[in-house]
This record gives C-alpha cells, structure tokens and sequence, in this order.
C-alpha cells in the first residue's frame, strides 16, 4: 500500500511540473499564435 501511496504522489508532483511553461513552448505559442494571425490577414486580405 505505501509503494502504490508513494507513486500516485510522484505522479502528482510530475504532472504539477509539467503545468509550467519553459521559455522555448512559450516562444512556440508566441509563433504559433503569429502566424495564425499572419493566416487571417491573408484571408481577409484575398476575400
């Protein structure tokens, strides 16, 4: 019973790291976010 107790706690402890954002997925967003918006100017722009 400890050991299934102790690895739902890693688990946990590992998901919860996993929620912050290094500098590099933020920077992925960023572009990502850019070139959506860089898409629906094209769009506007040829309808």
């Amino acid at each position: 019973m400890n050991k299934l107790y102790l690895l739902f706690i890693v688990a946990v402890l590992g998901l919860a790291a996993c929620e912050q954002q290094g500098p590099a997925e933020e920077a992925g967003e960023n572009i990502d976010e850019a070139m959506e918006e860089v898409g629906d100017e094209i769009d506007d722009a040829t309808n």
